[in-house]
């Protein structure tokens, strides 16, 4: 990574760059150790100046967004992070619709919504992810996804050059689109949202986030929804009638309240909740013949 950080010190000075920052500090599930370099452009001349010195030092880098999908190594990750900030953090009202940063939170995408009388994005408000991930993801709940409020992805692709897809042209099937499977670094995304009543949007999203509070395990870290939905099936489902709510291995448990879930109940490790995770799998596939993968992403 030397060489890496020398080639970006030199294309473009302003950019802020860390070494061995803990990853701890950027995920959900509070856990993971350093990863050896850190890139947080401010906007797109960085942007692209990150992505354009590691694509000549033959880099791979792993784009971060909220980090409320991942879980990574306790060891640590030895290759370049880059995380966008500042530009990328902005929301703005565009033909009746938004465009918002790849680094802005959905809760403020959201809230931006319905302070502008806009319907669509209700089911967005406590999902705790950004822009970026959760169009890589195509993220969803209640009925919601990406997919369906999405017009088009400003990007970058793996040479740094800046391109444009409408959302039909993107990909999207569950859990997936092609930015899952291809080095593009999201920039921006514009919704398509249709005007509403405040009162009523935000009354859905006040009864989404009731729901929410009662079902999911919002007082302990988490990396979200832990299993992709079987075919057919319903991964939570299928872990309660294994009896598996309250396993736990380390600080890492299944939760309490909601099975889909792994918590950090205190202390837990990257270790303790793929070990965790391993022994789920295991004993759901045994006793009903189900094999569960996992949905959260791990870096190591």
């Amino acid at each position: 990574m030397e060489r890496l950080e020398k080639r970006l010190r030199e294309r473009c000075p302003e950019i802020e760059l860390r070494l061995n920052e803990p990853m701890a500090k950027h995920t959900t599930f509070r856990v993971g150790g350093p990863v050896a370099l850190m890139a947080l452009p401010k906007n797109q001349g960085e942007a692209k100046a990150a992505v354009k010195a590691a694509q000549e030092m033959n880099v791979r880098p792993f784009f971060l967004g909220n980090g409320s999908n991942l879980l990574v190594a306790d060891e640590g990750y030895p290759g370049f992070v880059m995380k966008l900030t500042w530009d990328f953090d902005e929301i703005r009202e565009v033909n009746r619709g938004l465009e918002a940063g790849g680094a802005v939170l959905l809760s403020r995408l959201s809230n931006a919504a319905l302070g502008r009388g806009l319907t669509g994005l209700e089911f967005a408000g406590g999902i705790p992810g950004s822009v970026g991930g959760a169009v890589t993801m195509n993220a969803g709940a209640y009925g919601g996804e990406m997919a369906q409020v999405l017009e088009e992805v400003t990007f970058l692709d793996e040479e740094g050059e800046v391109r444009a897809l409408p959302a039909s042209a993107c990909g999207f099937g569950y859990r997936s689109s092609v930015f899952a499977s291809r080095r593009f670094l999201i920039l921006k995304a514009r919704f398509r949202l249709e005007l509403g009543d405040p009162a009523v949007i935000k009354a859905r999203m006040d009864e989404l986030a009731a729901k929410r509070r009662e079902k999911q395990p919002l007082e302990y870290p988490s990396a979200g929804s832990m299993f992709k939905r079987p075919p057919g099936h319903f991964a939570a489902a299928l872990i309660d009638q294994c009896g598996l709510k309250g396993l736990t291995v380390g600080g890492a448990q299944v939760s309490e309240k909601h099975a889909g879930f792994v918590v950090n109940r205190g202390g837990a490790t990257c270790a303790d909740a793929l070990k965790l995770v391993d022994q789920v799998k295991e004993r759901v596939l045994a006793q009903t013949g189900v094999e569960l993968e996992m949905e959260v992403k791990v870096l190591k």
